[in-house]
């Protein structure tokens, strides 16, 4: 079956606008596959307090055992994550000729975009982006000519602060995987020289109202091609994480939580004790957009990485994945239809 061509390529359709569903956006034998795979429970991932004596083993824990943890107490202030919640809402809400100012070009990352998992798909998916790397007043500047500062200074300080979260975070991971601030340079090599900290994106994600939910997805089943991923979820239904026993579960997320899960690198650093979910977005009925801000940690892409293995028991880890350039990385996956991890496999 021929794909889309680039996301890069592609006009987002204005799916504010339309009354039915178009034939670009129709998943065939959606219906069929969920009631073959989703279970009607839901499913509540294990919750971490970052102020637990014990947040090092919690967080390991869960990275093992789920691959993904809802995070609590995690120093972001709620009234900072409702504001920058409402700078994304306004910017969705713009007429879509002012976004398609800011549309993501090729070869570039930020801006108004698809989502970047069309590319893997022959059907495109209920879901509208904006992708912010650093500093959004190049974007902003041309969708709020005369008003963009105040958005650009709320989003830049939101994104401060889960870059801080952020740091605090892979430092413990990483020491729970045994491996010392000397050895994640030595060994890893993932740190940018320049910066000395890995590469940051904010990605928006806006779920407009759909006339037919069921024909839908909002975004289809994917692990993220990152470290970690901090999701702040705005509405409390629609994500569903793969469960091997039991198929895909619709999540219970908490309100005061950010949902942190494991990406494809932070899987091949672990040498496969942590495990990057399968997870995908279902629209449901409803007559509001619904959104999510997820906030990528990812190493930037002129690197190397390849699993850890220390001693164990005098006896050394085999490891289970290739080594790779996180650059090229993107390309195998591509390639593999999204399923990079495989192709890495020893």
């Amino acid at each position: 079956m021929d794909k889309l061509p680039a996301v890069g390529l592609l006009t987002p359709l204005d799916l504010n606008t339309v009354e039915d569903v178009p034939e670009s956006h129709v998943w065939p034998h959606l219906d069929e596959s969920s009631q073959k795979f989703e279970s009607d429970k839901t499913v509540s991932i294990p919750v971490v307090d970052f102020n637990d004596d014990n947040v090092l083993e919690l967080i390991g824990k869960a990275c093992e055992e789920w691959g993904m943890f809802q995070l609590i107490n995690h120093g972001i202030p709620k009234t900072l994550t409702a504001e920058t919640e409402e700078v994304a809402r306004c910017l969705f809400a713009l007429p879509q000729n002012q976004k398609m100012k800011a549309l993501n070009v090729p070869g570039t990352a930020n801006g108004y975009c698809m989502a970047r998992l069309t590319k893997h798909h022959d059907k495109m998916m209920w879901h509208e982006g904006f992708t912010v790397i650093g500093s959004p007043v190049d974007d902003f500047k041309k969708l709020w000519p005369s008003d963009y500062q105040r958005f650009c200074d709320k989003m830049e300080e939101y994104q401060l602060k889960m870059k801080a979260l952020a740091d605090k975070l892979i430092s413990l991971i990483f020491k729970f995987l045994g491996i010392s601030d000397e050895e994640m340079v030595k060994k890893l090599s993932y740190i940018d020289p320049a910066t000395g900290k890995p590469h940051l994106a904010l990605r928006l994600n806006s779920f407009p109202p759909c006339p037919e939910p069921s024909k839908v997805i909002g975004l289809a089943a994917h692990t993220d091609t990152s470290l970690f991923t901090m999701l702040h979820q705005a509405r409390r239904e629609g994500l569903q994480i793969l469960n091997e026993k039991d198929g895909w579960l619709p999540l219970a997320p908490r309100s005061d939580a950010l949902i942190i899960n494991i990406g494809d690198f932070l899987q091949i650093i672990s040498n496969g004790r942590f495990h990057s979910v399968p997870h995908r977005v279902m629209i449901r009925e409803t007559e509001k957009t619904t959104m999510s801000m997820a906030y990528f940690f990812h190493p930037p892409g002129h690197l190397y990485v390849a699993p850890y293995c220390k001693p164990l028991s005098e006896t050394l880890q085999t490891p289970i994945y290739k080594g790779v350039n996180v650059k090229e990385y993107f390309i195998i996956k591509a390639k593999a239809s999204g399923k990079g991890i495989a192709a890495l496999t020893i």
